[in-house]
């Protein structure tokens, strides 16, 4: 099976694509990027310049609306939108309403939900699941296998460490209570999170916080700060030369 290209999309000078690939109606992309083999790229998107997607990546997907789906809205949504220089790994997911900022990598097996918006310069780790109505600020990492839950906002330099696990429902799915109080986790800027960090939800870590390892954060963590602990409690200060600011 060949390629297939919808007539109405537009192809910028020097772009390639690979085989089996799917170019919807509308699609825009610009100049010499690098489409792989079995890409799929759904209608309306917009791609930049100098953007590489590789196997079998979904661009562009529509949302899935469970019946008991608390987050999840029908919606008309604005198209994809990838910012120049992107690059996306094989195997990604991103869904239509998504905005990705000039010069950040999704990497392999990734999935980013509709209404997330991330900056330019932040990585996007193996397997790292951002849900929807999320936003993300500059030059943030999310290491692998990181969970962002949906209602949550990540401001400009952070670290997110592998297997952390943010969270937004109280009631465990239960009551129909749970719907007034859904509430993602906030990280200001700089803030740090280690490996196996789970935020409950509602919680905000203050800028240039940092949660150590494995801890649980059932409470506000206060700017500056380093928490540790089940519940993470503040041991010290954040050591003035690894400030945000002091880089």
């Amino acid at each position: 099976m060949t390629s297939y290209l919808h007539p109405s999309s537009q192809i910028g000078a020097g772009t390639r694509y690979g085989h089996n690939s799917v170019i919807s109606e509308n699609v825009k992309i610009g100049t010499n990027c690098q489409i792989g083999h079995g890409v799929v790229i759904h209608p309306d998107t917009v791609i930049g310049n100098n953007v590489r997607i590789d196997d079998n990546s979904v661009i562009g997907k529509l949302p899935m609306k469970a019946a008991l789906s608390a987050i999840t809205t029908e919606q008309e949504l604005p198209p994809c939108e990838i910012g120049d220089n992107v690059l996306i790994g094989a195997l990604a997911v991103i869904y239509r309403g998504c905005k990705l900022g000039q010069k950040m990598m999704v990497a392999d097996m990734a999935t980013i939900r509709e209404n997330v918006e991330i900056g330019e310069f932040t990585i996007v780790g193996r397997g790292v699941t951002v849900e929807n109505k999320v936003k993300v600020g500059k030059r943030c990492k999310l290491e692998t296998e990181s969970y962002i839950t949906a209602l949550s906002e990540i401001e400009d330099g952070c670290f997110i460490a592998p297997e952390v696990t943010f969270t937004n429902d109280n009631f465990l799915g239960r009551t129909k209570d749970r719907f007034k109080y859904h509430k993602g986790v906030t990280v200001k800027r700089g803030g740090r999170i280690g490996a196996n960090v789970t935020v409950l939800p509602g919680r905000t870590i203050g800028a240039d916080a940092l949660v150590a390892a494995g801890s649980i954060v059932t409470k506000d963590v206060p700017a500056r700060k380093i928490v540790m602990g089940t519940p993470a409690k503040v041991v010290r200060d954040v050591p003035e030369d690894q400030l945000l600011d002091n880089q």
